[in-house]
C-alpha cells in the first residue's frame, strides 16, 4: 500500500512564523495569501496535499503545536 500524509493546521493559533515552511522537504507549505486569522496573521497552508510524505517535520518544529499530521494508506490501483 502507498502512504501519504494529511496535514491540518489550527488556523486560529498559527502565527505565521514560517518554521514549518523551512523544514518541509517537499516544499508544499506556504503562508496563505488570501486568509488572515483573528490574530491578524496569514496562517500556513498546504498547497498540494497529495505530495505530503507524512514526515512530521512541520508538526515537530511548530512552537505552538498547531499542526497535526496523519498518515493515510492508499490502495494501489493495478
Amino acid at each position: 500500500m502507498a502512504r501519504r500524509g494529511k496535514v491540518t493546521f489550527n488556523d486560529y493559533l498559527c502565527k505565521g512564523c514560517e518554521l514549518c515552511i523551512a523544514v518541509c522537504p517537499v516544499k508544499i507549505i506556504s503562508l496563505s495569501k488570501t486568509r488572515i486569522n483573528s490574530k491578524g496573521y496569514h496562517p500556513a497552508e498546504i498547497e498540494e496535499m497529495e505530495k505530503c510524505i507524512a514526515c512530521t517535520n512541520c508538526a515537530t518544529i511548530c512552537p505552538d503545536s498547531v499542526i497535526t499530521v496523519e498518515t493515510v494508506e492508499l490502495e494501489e490501483v493495478r
